[in-house]
């Protein structure tokens, strides 16, 4: 018996269901996991079980969030804080990627110390800030991460202009070394006295940074920023030189591996130079004209010792770094320290024998008779001969 038009509609429609269904069993997706606040307790604990002053069982957080930061700070909320914490120490349990563990643990300690209500001052911050210091960094302007917030406190002390503190703190002074916190408070002092825009403040910033990295009693006293400015721009000749150097290795190099020959060069701006060993002499009291002093004979070996050793003493011994890469030459320094104070006095050029082809002091003066005898001594300990 054939089937009405009304039946047959009803069967269309219950197909068309049962296909919608399907398709919705397909691509439904699984329950979302529900947040995980035990594990949130635990990671804000771990270190500061001492510190609580409330217990877990009492949280009861109506967060529907299953990000772990979020959750991690709201449980540290929990389990510290009596009082409100500014957001630049609040924000190292949100993300702590890049810092050590110890930087961690002292964020995370100044954090409860704060929220319980404890004094900064006395209990953590007094090593780098005064008072009137944790009290700007406690009460930020803005949106400052937490070096920031620090380099903006001690920026306001040495000055009342916030615009001012503000570019210091977001400046490359922020980033400066932990363990030379007070040789970077002399640098934000510098830029709070001489105000610059961002931009020059990161470039000087490089260059100090580079300067304390070569000389750790580096300082700034004495220093204008007419003098720093022309020494950021030598400093920039000096790394154009420097890159030039060592385009000319990465050259050498690789036409020594084009033509199968040895070529004694290394990576990361280097190159092996002569196999003779440096050289150190300590003279007897009765020849040393000061106590504990030391005459050594070191080889140049980098792009860099070659072009600070050319601005040092102003010469042209740079130029001789294909020499040195080709492995027709080698080049020394002959310093002397007393005191604790070490000066340069002589660069010595050997050429591939050994023999010293050029002997040049500051602005290519000739060596003094006492230089002479050092390098005598020198020459004999390593089997160096002088020919000029």
């Amino acid at each position: 018996m054939a089937r009405s038009m009304i039946k047959r509609r009803q069967e269309a429609d219950r197909a068309r269901i049962e296909a919608y269904e399907a398709t919705l069993r397909t691509v439904s997706s699984e329950a979302r996991p529900a947040p995980d606040f035990a594990q949130a307790l635990k990671e804000a604990k771990r270190g500061f079980v001492n510190d609580i002053i409330r217990d877990s069982a009492s949280w009861h957080p109506k967060m529907k969030t299953r990000n772990e930061a979020r959750l991690r700070l709201a449980a540290a909320r929990h389990l510290f804080a009596r009082y409100t914490v500014p957001a630049p120490l609040e924000r190292i349990w949100l993300d702590s990627d890049g810092l050590s563990e110890e930087e961690v643990r002292l964020r995370k300690s100044w954090y409860v110390i704060v929220a319980r209500g404890g004094s900064l001052y006395k209990e953590g911050a007094k090593q780098w800030l005064t008072r009137k210091e944790v009290h700007c960094f406690l009460n930020p302007p803005g949106d400052l991460g937490f070096e920031e917030a620090v380099w903006h406190a001690v920026a306001r002390s040495y000055t009342e202009d916030t615009g001012v503190a503000l570019r210091i703190a977001r400046s490359k002074v922020a980033r400066g070394r932990r363990r030379e916190f007070d040789f970077w408070r002399e640098v934000a002092r510098f830029f709070a006295v001489n105000p610059l825009p961002i931009e020059e403040i990161d470039d000087l910033c490089d260059l100090l940074a580079d300067r304390r990295r070569r000389d750790a009693k580096f300082t700034l006293k004495g220093r204008t920023l007419g003098s720093l400015r022309r020494q950021m721009h030598e400093w920039h000749r000096d790394v154009a030189v420097i890159a030039r150097i060592e385009a000319a290795r990465r050259r050498a190099e690789a036409a020594a591996l084009r033509t199968g020959a040895r070529l004694d060069a290394s990576r990361g701006g280097r190159w092996a130079g002569s196999q003779l060993t440096n050289w150190s002499w300590h003279p007897s009291a009765k020849d040393s004209r000061k106590p504990r002093e030391e005459y050594a004979v070191t080889q140049l070996r980098s792009a860099e010792d070659l072009v600070f050793e050319s601005r040092a003493m102003q010469h042209c011994v740079w130029t001789y770094a294909s020499r040195c890469i080709a492995g027709r030459a080698s080049i020394w320094s002959l310093r002397r320290t007393a005191e604790g104070a070490t000066k340069r006095l002589l660069t010595i050029e050997l050429d591939g024998q050994n023999r010293a082809v050029q002997i040049r002091g500051f602005a290519n003066r000739l060596a003094h008779a006492d230089e002479r005898k050092v390098l005598e001594r020198w020459g004999k300990a390593r089997g160096v001969t002088l020919r000029c």
